[in-house]
């Protein structure tokens, strides 16, 4: 396997989960129902906060520059993000990046931050659909943005996978990671939904 694989496969394996993640009923979910611009940013800094924060505490243990290339541009993103909000505290990180911060360090943690770009690229893809709708293009403008930026996360970490992996195994616990971290993701998507009396699932 290689990082172009890899992709393919958590992608093929996880597309119910992603493509129900960058749907309007993810973005319901994130801002527990209030979808008010000014619930959407904070949800997106939230994000960026505290997947910044993880990124910062696996400096020690980076490999390939990959987390220290992902903390600069999660701090961009929420420097971005945050300053369109009159004020903003940090709330609940999202179960994504409680994940990840559980990850051991090495060929998982890579892993687990493709995956989180899968999930954080669909959900971003939602937030430049609603600005749209606002008639904020500035706003929209600035998370379409960020796709470009998730990819050129998402294409450091599989560099570095590929510098790293020496064995099939390596390549499998990256993948288990990537693959789990969307799910927990989608578990949290679910659940809120249910919380909120929303049935998660499209009715076709």
């Amino acid at each position: 396997m290689n990082g172009s694989e890899l992709v393919e496969t958590v992608q093929a394996a996880a597309k119910t989960e992603l493509s129900r993640l960058g749907s309007s009923k993810s973005l319901y979910a994130d801002t527990e129902g209030e979808m008010e611009p000014e619930t959407v940013l904070a949800a997106a800094a939230d994000n960026a906060h505290h997947a910044a924060e993880t990124f910062d505490g696996w400096a020690d243990d980076d490999i390939e520059g990959a987390f220290a290339d992902a903390v600069e541009i999660e701090r961009e993103h929420y420097d971005s993000i945050a300053g369109k909000l009159d004020d903003h505290d940090p709330g609940t990180p999202p179960a994504v990046v409680e994940f990840l911060r559980g990850l051991p360090a090495g060929v998982e943690r890579l892993g687990g931050l493709v995956g989180w770009t899968l999930v954080t690229e669909e959900k971003s893809s939602q937030c430049t659909g609603f600005f749209t709708g606002q008639a904020d293009p500035q706003t929209a403008s600035l998370f379409r943005g960020f796709g470009d930026d998730y990819e050129a996360t998402r294409e450091s970490a599989l560099d570095a996978l590929d510098a790293t992996c020496k064995s099939d195994d390596d390549w499998e616990r990256a993948e288990t990671a990537a693959t789990s971290a969307i799910e927990a993701a989608y578990d949290e998507y679910f659940e809120t939904l249910e919380d909120l009396g929303v049935n998660p699932k499209p009715v076709c």
